[in-house]
């Protein structure tokens, strides 16, 4: 499968086609980070394309076809420097599983970017209301009745993650900060194993220039997730990449941010979408910088 479509620019360069063929047109060492959300498995369905991850029958399957995926982000990531995954346990039921309870995704994502190289460096939890959740999914065992019925059955919600995984190495880039532009307060709140603040709603789909009869990427990552991954993590004007762009959240904070981005989409919708939004980010930073210029 050839790349569909692109979109390349002296500060980004994003590929509408299958990520695991586009990336291997990237070079060896050639980029400084990565963050991005995988498919949870067949947890949702983003396409009907064969090639889609998330169109798996079951984890296995997703398994074996995003091991050759993480091979190729270990190639092309600089030694010394990171990946940051974002995911949640997935949930079972009876109809697909024979029970209810949970899969240890996360666990699994870990341990085979450890089987391929990757040290594992750090994560974080997330924290998700579980109400918003009990309203959305309706899942048996966050419902206040189900303590009236048999309250072995009820659960707490399912938090997110964002993982963290290191090429080994010496990083020839060293990612420097000063006490101007990340505080103690800022790295305190950084290092805490639970982020409590993220808001779950601050996501491109919601901040971008978007009509409300364009096609709704299903669960774009929080921009707040990805700016805090990006500041602690690179330099201004380091290479971030996602190979799950969707409509572009990970390469339009990054361009925000005054790094540049590369991205792989397969759906061809959300590329288009991502073009838009990446020019957008852009033009924000533009004006963001003539106003800085002006203090």
């Amino acid at each position: 499968m050839k790349v569909l479509n692109q979109k390349i620019t002296e500060r980004y360069a994003i590929y509408n086609g299958d990520s695991c063929e586009v990336i291997k047109n990237i070079d060896d060492d050639s980029v400084d980070f990565s963050v991005f959300s995988p498919p949870f498995s067949s947890l949702y369905t983003y396409s009907n394309s064969d090639r889609d991850m998330g169109n798996c029958r079951d984890d296995d399957e997703f398994y074996t076809h995003f091991c050759f995926l993480i091979r190729e982000l270990y190639r092309i990531i600089k030694p010394g420097r990171l990946i940051a995954f974002h995911c949640m346990n997935l949930p079972t039921s009876k109809t697909n599983d024979g029970y209810i309870g949970i899969r240890d995704f996360r666990g699994n994502l870990i341990k085979m970017f450890q089987e391929e190289g990757f040290i594992y460096h750090s994560e974080v939890c997330i924290w998700k209301d579980p109400v918003v959740a009990m309203q959305r999914t309706k899942a048996l065992g966050l419902l206040y009745k189900q303590l009236k019925k048999d309250s072995a059955m009820s659960r707490q919600g399912i938090a997110d993650y964002l993982v963290i995984m290191r090429k080994p190495g010496n990083n020839p880039d060293p990612v420097t900060h000063t006490p101007d532009d990340f505080p103690c307060d800022l790295w305190q709140k950084y290092a805490s194993p639970v982020w409590m603040d993220i808001n779950q709603s601050k996501t491109l789909q919601k901040t971008s220039a978007r009509e409300e009869k364009d096609e709704k990427h299903i669960c774009p990552l929080q921009l707040d997730v990805i700016e805090r991954a990006i500041n602690l993590w690179t330099n201004p004007g380091d290479i971030v990449f996602t190979p799950f762009m969707g409509i572009g959240s990970e390469v339009y904070q990054a361009l925000l941010m005054g790094r540049r981005g590369i991205g792989i989409e397969l759906k061809e919708s959300y590329f288009n979408q991502a073009v838009l939004n990446c020019e957008q980010a852009i033009n924000e930073n533009k004006q963001i910088s003539l106003f800085d210029d002006g203090e």
